[in-house]
């Protein structure tokens, strides 16, 4: 299971402030929407055993579920939608249990913090068998010189850069830090260079 955490630190978390003419101006929701795309779809299809989490305004998380998604199409707005619709069903997430808005889209009222901990920790709903947390930073090791792990859980940040709370709290708990080349990319296409990375193993089968 590949997993990745975007940090959305503008995206709104009243469904009525989306505008879906204006993604962009909506806290930079067209990235988001972009990152969730990039991580799910396939140039013809869906990837398999992959979840894009995006972390609204520390409050949120709506998460996209490969194996179960559908009607679900890879343009901003679609997307956007589906986001509009999760946090439209706040009031039926309780606690921690999430709240199901369509086929692989759920809504959890989770910020970075739990949300790490549901993926990471042993028995947590979501968490992998035995995830390896890697921060995506600038800072980072060369992505070219990490080996790939088999339960991958990235984090990244959208246009802003991580809070001190952030950095703090990925300090304490990430195994990696890592960056995946010499410029700085876009969350969606940092997302990408990760998958191609993992897809030909470290760029070593093509």
């Amino acid at each position: 299971m590949r997993q990745f955490v975007v940090i959305g630190h503008d995206a709104p978390t009243d469904p009525d402030e989306i505008s879906l003419s204006d993604l962009p101006g909506t806290g930079r929701l067209d990235l988001l929407c972009r990152c969730v795309a990039t991580g799910v779809f396939l140039s013809h299809g869906i990837r398999e055993a992959v979840r894009v989490n995006l972390v609204v305004a520390d409050e949120l998380t709506v998460t996209f579920d490969a194996d179960s998604l559908r009607h679900l199409h890879p343009d901003e707005r679609n997307v956007a939608a589906r986001v509009r619709d999760a946090l439209d069903a706040t009031a039926d997430a309780i606690g921690h249990m999430p709240a199901d808005v369509s086929p692989g889209v759920e809504l959890r009222r989770m910020g970075l913090d739990a949300t790490l901990g549901r993926l990471l920790d042993a028995g947590g709903t979501g968490a992998a068998a035995d995830p390896t947390l890697v921060q995506l930073h600038e800072d980072g090791e060369p992505l070219v010189d990490a080996a790939p792990p088999t339960d991958p859980v990235f984090v990244l940040s959208d246009h802003r850069d991580f809070t001190d709370e952030e950095e703090e709290l990925l300090a304490a708990r990430a195994d990696r830090r890592v960056r995946v080349g010499p410029e700085l990319l876009h969350a969606d296409h940092t997302v990408s260079v990760v998958h191609n990375w993992l897809d030909t193993d470290g760029y070593e089968s093509y």
